[in-house]
């Protein structure tokens, strides 16, 4: 009985770990070559940047020599520890190929730019000028990250809650569903970015407009996700509770609500993907600030360096914002794949 006791607490992770056959010292010395490989090809992009030559008239500046140097510590720090923690060493050998591709990536670049000048400026500004343009041009860049972030959490925040009111509702009642139903058959289809140019015209301001904007596609995602999640509850769950004497609230907050919340998480997180492609139309089309505003403005004047350097920053925060969310989801959904019963 102990020994099956103990079985039940381990994780997926832990019994999958069990099934795995034992690896072959040649297969084991292959996944630690494959995960040290990212420090080798830091190295080399090191190298290239700092001993190939550049073209005529192009300088370093070290900055993007800094950046190398220190993700290439990184990797080799990431290494060490990786050779005494065995589930590290395996998000590491998972990932490996990735980084290195990565790291090709960047050095094929600064070669094509830098070094040969196959790419010419001012279109394909090698690395070091998207640094020194971000770094000089940051009050602005940082300004309008946070008018960004502004306007997206807010259009986030009421699309979700108005939809997950909202598909409670459809989800249980059959009388809400009957009404709100049509307007999502109509509405669905529609890509949200088409009302855009109505609602700027109809807005009293454009920070609303492009609030409602996001709003609407989070509002439509969250919708259909908790409505679906609700509808495909086992019947037997309400029964169940009936039967121990619940309400009707007590079946919406303690069975409906849990047991959909998979679901819902899921339409959080598409909700978020349709909040940013929204956030970038409403700012480049219309709002006067923000992240999409300032590359339009720095296309418009030929900026091309500052104007990468805002693409990368939306790149970094939106890749910030869903792990943030992944992680949420993962912390909130733990009882999905942690133990096993």
């Amino acid at each position: 009985m102990d020994e099956i006791a103990s079985i039940n607490q381990l994780t997926i992770e832990e019994l999958l770990e069990m099934e795995e056959r034992p690896k072959t010292k040649k297969e084991i010395r292959r996944d630690y070559i494959i995960s040290f490989l990212p420090v080798v090809m830091g190295i080399l992009s090191l190298l290239e940047y700092y001993y190939m030559p550049n073209y005529s008239g192009k300088k370093n500046t070290h900055i993007y020599g800094v950046f190398m140097g220190i993700m290439t510590l990184g990797f080799f720090i990431y290494f060490l520890i990786t050779l005494k923690n065995k589930r590290l060493h395996k998000k590491l050998r998972y990932k490996a190929p990735f980084y290195i591709l990565v790291l090709l990536i960047l050095t094929t670049y600064d070669i094509l730019t830098l070094k040969s000048n196959v790419l010419i400026m001012p279109y394909f500004p090698w690395v070091d000028h998207v640094f020194n343009s971000a770094i000089s041009d940051y009050a602005y860049l940082w300004e309008s990250l946070v008018n960004s972030l502004k306007l997206l959490f807010t259009g986030y925040f009421i699309g979700a809650l108005l939809g997950f009111i909202t598909g409670v509702f459809c989800g249980y009642s059959k009388t809400v569903s009957y009404w709100i139903k049509p307007f999502m058959k109509i509405l669905g289809p529609i890509p949200t970015p088409t009302w855009l140019p109505i609602v700027m015209v109809l807005a009293k301001s454009l920070f609303g407009g492009a609030v409602f904007i996001i709003a609407l596609g989070v509002w439509f995602a969250v919708t259909l996700s908790t409505m679906t999640g609700i509808l495909n509850i086992d019947r037997e769950y309400f029964q169940a509770a009936q039967t121990l004497g619940a309400t009707e609230n007590e079946l919406i907050y303690r069975v409906a609500i849990p047991a959909a919340t998979p679901s819902i998480f899921q339409g959080l997180t598409q909700g978020m993907s349709s909040a940013c492609t929204a956030l970038l139309l409403a700012e480049m089309l219309g709002v006067e600030s923000g992240l999409g505003w300032y590359i339009n403005w720095q296309k418009s004047w030929a900026e091309f360096s500052k104007m990468y350097a805002a693409i990368v920053l939306i790149c970094i925060t939106f890749i910030v914002v869903n792990k943030i969310l992944n992680m949420i989801s993962e912390r909130v959904l733990v009882w999905q794949e942690g133990k096993v019963n």
